[in-house]
């Protein structure tokens, strides 16, 4: 049962990790959004590492995780935009 969660996780976190990077630097404006979808797919992943161990899906997720916390800081750290006014 360990390789069928890990193929049956492998392709969506892989796929949401790149449609996520992609989303963060083409869309500033969905950024928070588009990390909380993120973050929901992940805790998805915890919960097959908690069903069964691998340290392959480990290794995934950890990139997965570290790559959500990067795209958060910088989002952090990204002041928001003032709104225009129109005269």
């Amino acid at each position: 049962m360990d390789q069928e969660i890990l193929n049956a996780l492998i392709l969506p976190l892989l796929f949401s990790l790149a449609v996520g990077v992609y989303g963060f630097v083409r869309m500033p404006e969905k950024r928070g959004p588009l990390l909380l979808n993120l973050m929901l797919l992940q805790l998805v992943g915890v919960y097959g590492l908690h069903l069964e161990h691998s340290t392959t899906l480990f290794g995934l997720l950890s990139v997965h995780c570290a790559a959500v916390f990067v795209m958060l800081v910088r989002h952090l750290q990204t002041p928001e935009p003032l709104p225009q006014q129109h005269s």
